[in-house]
């Protein structure tokens, strides 16, 4: 997913998302840890769709906080 649309679930979807993406992420280490993945670069890609969220989310913040002090 892209960040443009990430912007576009707003806060609580990004969340919603993030934890969804966490929760494949540890299930794909422990799986990997007893079998081999059929694609494990999917590791790979849900680390960096989890860094985007966490960018987005602070970009979010950054912007509230900016309109606070103005």
């Amino acid at each position: 997913m892209k960040a443009s649309e990430l912007r576009e679930l707003g806060r609580e979807g990004i969340r919603r998302r993030l934890a969804e993406l966490e929760d494949e992420l540890l299930k794909l280490k422990l799986r990997r840890a007893t079998e081999e993945l059929p694609n494990p670069l999917r590791l790979r890609v849900l680390r960096r769709e989890i860094a985007r969220c966490h960018t987005v989310l602070r970009e979010l913040e950054l912007k509230e906080s900016e309109g606070r002090n103005a």
